[in-house]
């Protein structure tokens, strides 16, 4: 049992989701971490304890697989017998058209992006309701794609459904007069490993970051940073960030 706060993140070995857990931990939260690569979660973990203090949990999930998720969740409940955040920032999206696409990518994107967010918020707010006072926070890691469409059908979908779940949530929240908060992340262009697997291709990935300045890990981050320290009648819906120079 921790008396620190005890913010989850999923995605976390790496770009946002790993800068979301250094600016965690360097603000007083224990952690727990999920990502399919054990071993870039294991670094993460030896290195935000040994900086930061933190006690640091980390499962490898495949946040396709139901069982995974509610087997880390168990995970957490056990080891800090409390959950305040949740940090929703796994995400993928490949280049796939609506009329030629693959079902398959199809399919992974929705998984991921949409009913594994779904089945983490609804088992976060269970443990939070279970170990707490029904308080806490949730938090999306959205997109730009989610008010816009850029050009890719599915992944826009995706984070549609995103931005609809959001409100659709805080509606619930509020009808059952709960303190849980629901805040979104909307950002443009971030420098991560998305883009290379979106596009396939090492050399578009470096075309798309090196056209202007565009977003860090550590800019989306410092967003989540000020979400989560607004008073409990503060509640931030949703943040869009782009870089300067992103037209759109």
């Amino acid at each position: 049992m921790t008396n620190r706060p005890v913010a989850a993140i999923t995605g976390a070995s790496s770009g946002i989701g790993s800068a979301i857990a250094t600016r965690l931990a360097a603000d007083g939260y224990d952690l727990a971490l999920c990502a399919r690569r054990q071993q870039r979660l294991t670094e993460l973990a030896d290195t935000l304890s040994q900086q930061h203090g933190a006690a640091v949990l980390i499962q490898s999930v495949d946040l396709r697989d139901e069982a995974q998720i509610l087997k880390w969740l168990s995970a957490i409940s056990t080891r800090f017998h409390r959950l305040d955040v949740l940090i929703n920032n796994a995400g993928l999206g490949y280049k796939e058209s609506l009329t030629s696409g693959t079902t398959e990518k199809w399919r992974e994107t929705l998984d991921v992006n949409v009913i594994a967010l779904c089945i983490c918020t609804r088992e976060a707010i269970k443990l939070m309701r279970e170990l707490g006072e029904d308080k806490g926070h949730i938090v999306h890691i959205s997109s730009m794609s989610g008010h816009r469409v850029p050009g890719s059908g599915m992944y826009s979908a995706s984070k549609f459904a995103v931005r609809a779940l959001t409100e659709g949530l805080r509606q619930e929240l509020r009808a059952d007069s709960s303190a849980i908060r629901i805040s979104s992340i909307s950002p443009g262009f971030v420098e991560t490993e998305f883009a290379e697997k979106y596009s396939g291709s090492a050399q578009q990935a470096k075309q798309v970051y090196g056209q202007f300045p565009v977003l860090q890990p550590q800019d989306i981050a410092n967003a989540i940073g000020y979400v989560l320290s607004q008073p409990d009648y503060v509640q931030v819906h949703d943040i869009l960030l782009r870089p300067t120079q992103q037209s759109s």
